[in-house]
């Protein structure tokens, strides 16, 4: 059982008991060193008190009380050493006295024993030690049985008290119990106790970050249907116009048609499934390593080499530096340097230029590609990187993707996303790592 207030009350009462133990023990070496002090003072009165008795010969009578004398011993010798009176002959008490007060061991146990010489008598008053040892106990006891006796009103005090503590959380748990799937304001800080306002916090801060994913994919889904139905609209006007065909070369024109359209559709949802898996927390969070970005580079310019040379576009590196490295997903910056360079070729004409360099600066690794085509207006280069964004007087056909993912794989990766004019004209991306 897992409960906090079970937990915290055995652990309160366990800890009480533990007080309650070395206070008892506190309390008893109190008592009983009071007890000595108060025993040793009534020896020596005691011993005092028979100075002005008349102590003659062995047939002495009785010095005290027999109530009063089973817990003494009294022993009397003359100035010659001659014991004149003992109260208990059985006792083992040593024959000889040693003045003051000493503490002896004797086959009864420890006794404890005052003497003192007066006029020409030597007086002893012994007294067993356990005698004191029980005092001292039952007086701890009587000072400890109150307390262990109130031990049941305790442990409900504390089950009460822990309950109210409790009772603001047990009220945030309702709070957030009764909620619906889409509520996600912030939780209350009002009335929470200073140990649980970190965690509401916490929390706080989640549903927020669930507010602005479950906004995106809204927001992604709707963008997502809309470019479709262009589209697929167009898929259904070209297969009506193959049907509608009268001879073979309309038909084979309208094939022509539908092909092409069903390439751009295609290549759309191919999109949109690598949008979707390069966004933050989809999926299953890939392995980072070391990865060498001019590897990276070539392996991708290999990949357009084709495409390239059917677009007539000189494709190269500028410069790969080999001792730069950062630490990511290989798959995901493969990715991204792909959609760079496949987007430089096709909007850049044909005879035009694209390079490829890896190189250090700012304290990153830059991956730029620069291109010689027709460029961004800087007032439009900040929404290149929104999903289905194209800017006004494109003839190249596309879905506004490509530079969505590079932003998406580029946040997974803590880099920044910049776009300058190029040297050769055209447009630059680079993309900056931090090293690994």
């Amino acid at each position: 059982m897992n409960s906090l207030r079970r937990t915290l009350l055995f652990s309160l009462l366990g800890a009480l008991v533990f007080v309650f133990a070395i206070g008892g023990v506190a309390t008893y070496r109190m008592a009983h060193n009071e007890i000595d002090a108060l025993m040793d003072y009534n020896l020596r009165q005691f011993a005092l008190s028979l100075r002005d008795r008349r102590l003659s010969g062995p047939n002495v009578g009785p010095l005290a009380p027999p109530e009063e004398s089973l817990d003494l011993v009294i022993q009397i010798w003359d100035d010659t050493g001659v014991r004149l009176y003992l109260s208990h002959p059985h006792t083992a008490l040593p024959a000889r006295a040693q003045l003051g007060y000493t503490t002896v061991t004797t086959s009864e146990g420890d006794w404890r024993v005052y003497s003192i010489p007066l006029l020409d008598h030597v007086i002893q008053i012994a007294q067993p030690m356990a005698v004191r040892s029980r005092l001292a106990a039952h007086a701890a006891l009587r000072t400890l049985i109150p307390l262990v006796a109130l031990m049941p009103l305790l442990g409900a005090l504390i089950w009460y008290l822990v309950g109210r503590g409790l009772r603001p959380l047990e009220r945030l748990a309702l709070e957030v119990g009764t909620r619906r799937a889409d509520s996600l304001d912030a939780l209350p800080l009002k009335g929470i106790p200073d140990e649980a306002q970190p965690l509401v916090r916490a929390l706080n801060e989640l549903l927020e970050q669930l507010r602005h994913a479950l906004s995106a994919q809204r927001a992604f889904v709707a963008d997502a249907a809309h470019e479709l139905r262009t589209p697929l609209a167009a898929l259904q006007i070209q297969l009506q116009l193959c049907e509608r065909a009268r001879d073979d070369t309309a038909r084979s024109a309208a094939l022509g048609e539908l092909r092409t359209g069903l390439a751009r559709a295609a290549h759309l949802v191919q999109q949109l499934l690598t949008l979707a898996r390069q966004e933050p927390g989809e999926g299953v969070a890939a392995q980072h390593e070391r990865v060498v970005l001019a590897d990276i580079a070539r392996k991708s310019l290999a990949d357009h080499t084709a495409l390239a040379h059917e677009r007539d576009i000189d494709l190269g590196a500028d410069l790969l530096d080999d001792a730069l490295a950062t630490r990511g997903d290989p798959a995901a910056l493969r990715t991204l340097v792909g959609n760079l360079i496949d987007n430089a070729i096709r909007y850049t004409p044909r005879g035009g230029r694209v390079d490829v360099s890896v190189g250090k600066g700012e304290g990153r690794c830059w991956l730029r590609v620069d291109d010689s085509g027709p460029g961004i207006p800087p007032e439009e280069r900040d929404r290149v990187l929104d999903r289905f964004y194209r800017p006004a007087g494109q003839q190249e056909s596309g879905s506004g993707l490509g530079l969505a993912i590079v932003d998406s794989i580029a946040r997974r990766h803590d880099a920044r996303v910049v776009l300058n004019a190029s040297p050769l004209g055209g447009l630059r991306i680079a993309a900056g790592f931090p090293p690994a």
